[in-house]
């Protein structure tokens, strides 16, 4: 079985993250020999990152702050991620990127996947993530969820949210699709490497 994690991005008051990432939860739930792990970065309150060597380097001592600790764990038990990422001013939110940097050889040879929402559906932030995913040497899918603007109305406006995020339902399941394949093919390829 594979664990799965759905990545809350956002922490702010009022988000919408939660709803899109519930829904996320609910079609990866369906998926046989699969186990979804809600992570909220909520529940893992970083410090910004100021330590004097960064995680890829070799000689980095475990770092002692019990939350990255936990934070990093929680990374190292997955075998994949789906981000549930909101665009901010063209990119993605602090707290996210800070949470990325806290960790490294937990991240990599791993699959991940995105959904956003924003201006043009979150495609801006979604690119960064990639970016910064490669780097910490995640496999990015190619296929993403971009939810359209009138899904985020609907949430700010007290409508059914439900109804909107249904209409973006095949995206879901191609990107599950697609995470699913590459998860497996991963975990296969650093089961031979031991």
């Amino acid at each position: 079985m594979s664990v799965i994690a759905i990545i809350v991005c956002s922490t702010r008051e009022g988000r919408f993250s939660e709803k899109v990432a519930a829904w996320i939860n609910a079609e990866l739930s369906a998926r046989q020999n699969i186990e979804a792990k809600l992570l909220d970065l909520r529940d893992f309150p970083l410090p910004f990152f100021d330590q004097a060597v960064p995680p890829g380097m070799p000689v980095r001592q475990p770092y002692g702050n019990p939350i990255v600790q936990k934070w990093t764990a929680e990374i190292g038990s997955c075998a994949g991620f789906i981000f549930v990422c909101p665009e901010y001013n063209h990119s993605i939110p602090g707290v996210l990127k800070n949470a990325l940097d806290w960790v490294c050889e937990e991240w990599q040879r791993k699959a991940a996947a995105f959904v956003s929402w924003g201006g043009v559906g979150g495609g801006r932030a979604i690119e960064h993530l990639r970016a910064i995913a490669t780097a910490l040497h995640l496999a990015p899918s190619y296929t993403a969820v971009h939810l359209p603007f009138a899904t985020l109305m609907a949430h700010f406006q007290g409508g059914d949210v439900g109804a909107a995020l249904e209409q973006s339902k095949q995206s879901a399941i191609t990107m599950i699709d697609d995470l699913l394949w590459w998860t497996a093919t991963l975990k296969g390829a650093r089961s031979e490497a031991r």
